[in-house]
């Protein structure tokens, strides 16, 4: 498996709009435009910094996956996202390897990337997204 660099970094929130007041007001980083992913039930805003990105992620519905998120942990860091040359290669050598899966096969993502969960109790509590653009 071959990462090439950390793709972006999401962070579940109860508003991109309200969120955006800092990101963009405060903190001065442009978002780049907002995308409704409607198959994850979420909507995202990307702020990109140097070569990687933020992901803001907010539900659109109280079965999101980020809306479960929340009310259990609260707003904050949701996932670190890793870009791999292959995504299929990476998959399937981390299955070999005993590494347990969210999803054993690529879903799409905002940005029409191809993305797939590693589950948070094989990296130490970090839920892991890898993404191939």
């Amino acid at each position: 498996m071959k990462v090439t660099r950390i793709d972006h970094i999401g962070i579940a929130v109860k508003s991109i709009e309200e969120s955006l007041k800092v990101w963009e007001v405060a903190l001065g980083i442009a978002c780049t435009g907002v995308e409704e992913v409607e198959e994850q039930k979420v909507k995202t805003a990307f702020l990109p910094v140097k070569d990687t990105e933020i992901e803001l992620l907010e539900a659109t519905g109280d079965d999101s996956p980020i809306a479960k998120f929340i009310e259990k942990k609260g707003e904050g860091l949701h996932h670190i996202s890793l870009r791999v040359e292959n995504l299929e290669k990476a998959l399937s050598e981390l299955k070999e390897k005993g590494v347990r899966l969210i999803d054993e096969t690529p879903r799409y993502g905002a940005g029409g990337a191809k993305i797939a969960f590693v589950h948070p109790k094989s990296t130490g509590g970090v839920l892991l997204e890898l993404s191939e653009r």
